[in-house]
């Protein structure tokens, strides 16, 4: 945690929720047209560890997925198009490579789904005929620039254990911490109804007076800066290390979104 992330206060939640549903933020997704391009900056520059790579459900035949995982157990994965035509096909050539979405593991998608619409959300593409993974999508339209992937998984957390660093590198750099990502909404009421009440985000405010939402039993947090006349979405993905981590801005822009370190 860096000094920028002391809370200058903290906001209230909804009087009479409920104790907190163990929501976590799993993992960050970025699109890429190829996967094989990403070890460059999350294993060479960020010493992150491939902890999974497979197709992914009913979806395998248009993109496929690895996952890359960091000190303190933040993860982030890059999605790779596959086939002459879909989703991600549309995402780059709309905007070129970057931040895709955010994924939720929520301990019932049945309720996830109610508080967002009653909020006002559309959730779209649900799918629960796996069992094992259920999941749900709003859309970046009404979801500050971003979708936001809504999973009931019985599958099991990830364990928390170190992080080695990756092979195959003559000096393999120390893995970074991915503190988590940084977004931008028109409204701090807009942000508060996202990540605080239809989420659950631990909301308050970061020394310098932006909005961070947190999650406890997720390594990465959500950090928000308000700004009316602007686009609504990703800004940078945050991280700490107590190295410093070289060539950043090339890195970040292999991604297509910015890169900032700050204090371990």
């Amino acid at each position: 945690m860096g000094p920028g992330d002391a809370w200058a206060g903290r906001l209230p939640g909804k009087m009479g929720w409920p104790p907190m549903p163990p929501i976590r933020l799993d993992h960050i997704a970025i699109a890429m047209p190829r996967i094989a391009d990403a070890p460059a900056t999350l294993v060479e520059v960020l010493g992150g560890v491939l902890e999974r790579s497979q197709p992914s459900g009913p979806l395998a035949g248009t993109f496929r997925w690895a996952t890359w995982t960091f000190a303190g157990g933040g993860a982030i994965e890059i999605l790779e198009p596959l086939g002459p035509d879909g989703f991600l096909h549309r995402f780059l050539a709309g905007r070129g490579p970057g931040v895709h979405h955010v994924t939720f593991k929520v301990p019932s998608l049945d309720e996830a789904s109610r508080r967002a619409e009653a909020r006002g959300y559309d959730v779209v593409g649900r799918d629960d005929s796996d069992s094992s993974w259920k999941e749900a999508f709003l859309h970046p339209k009404q979801a500050l620039g971003i979708v936001v992937q809504l999973v009931e998984s019985s599958a099991a957390p990830p364990a928390d254990r170190p992080v080695t660093a990756p092979p195959g590198l003559p000096a393999p750099p120390t893995p970074v911490r991915i503190l988590g990502l940084r977004m931008r909404a028109h409204s701090a009421e807009r942000a508060l109804a996202q990540w605080r009440d239809v989420l659950h985000g631990d909301a308050g405010r970061t020394a310098d007076g932006a909005l961070v939402f947190r999650w406890t039993d997720s390594p990465m947090r959500i950090v928000v800066d308000v700004d009316p006349t602007a686009v609504e979405g990703p800004l940078a993905i945050e991280l700490a290390s107590e190295r410093a981590v070289p060539s950043l801005e090339i890195a970040g822009a292999r991604l297509g979104i910015r890169l900032t370190q700050r204090s371990a």
